[in-house]
């Protein structure tokens, strides 16, 4: 696959305003780990190669399991995850496909029986993160990686 553009080199400061929305994880108080579940997951829901293997390894050197990374994309059959992290994870695909069914109040409420106002917006926020991240590099053909 051949990267149609080089978006850091055209338009370097559309990149900073992502790389600066993306630094907002940091005033998040989610453990990395999780940060990195809602990662990978949305980046497999979009099918981007490219992210799906840059947060899998940065999981993995955040203490995060194999075993959880694997079975991520089976999430709901398994019991490796916590009720929160399954909230997380359901949050993550209502929103990276919101489009299709949204976000029912259903799902809000469980996702509000682990977090406050702040932090619902926060994850939200993260997964708009992660999503913009995926859509730049597929448009742009960047979704391999060449390591």
């Amino acid at each position: 696959m051949v990267t149609r553009i080089n978006y850091g080199r055209v338009a370097p400061d559309a990149l900073k305003l992502l790389i600066q929305l993306d630094a907002y994880k940091k005033e998040t108080r989610f453990d990395e780990k999780l940060i990195h579940l809602i990662k990978i997951r949305a980046s497999q829901l979009n099918r981007c190669a490219f992210c799906i293997n840059m947060h899998t390894k940065e999981a993995i050197q955040a203490g995060e399991t194999e075993q959880r990374i694997f079975c991520l994309d089976a999430w709901e059959e398994t019991a490796l995850y916590t009720n929160q992290e399954r909230a997380v994870l359901a949050l993550t695909e209502a929103v990276t496909h919101i489009s299709e069914n949204g976000v029912t109040d259903e799902l809000y409420q469980e996702v509000r029986k682990y977090f406050d106002e702040k932090e619902t917006i926060d994850l939200v926020m993260l997964i708009i993160i992660i999503n913009s991240w995926n859509r730049l590099s597929i448009a742009n053909k960047n979704g391999v990686s060449k390591s």
